[in-house]
């Protein structure tokens, strides 16, 4: 995405649970406000399926080798 003006990272490490619900209303708080923006996923190397969450939910994911927080936070930013 050429025009983005907010990038929403999200760090991830087995997070199916509760992850289709952030990215929804991540992307609904865009539309709703007018932003072009996007949703990165950073993730830990998930287990759960995350990943295929996040992609089938028309976000991008990010994978990061190295673990922690931090790494995941930083490989996003950097990604975005």
């Amino acid at each position: 995405m050429a025009d983005v003006e907010l990038s929403v990272v999200l760090p991830c490490l087995n997070e199916a649970e509760t992850l289709e619900t952030v990215i929804r209303k991540a992307l609904a708080s865009f539309r709703e406000l007018g932003v072009a923006g996007e949703v990165v996923v950073a993730d830990n190397g998930s287990s759960d399926g995350s990943q295929d969450i996040a992609r089938a939910a028309g976000v991008r994911v990010v994978d990061v080798p190295v673990q922690g927080y931090g790494a995941a936070l930083r490989a996003g930013i950097e990604s975005a």
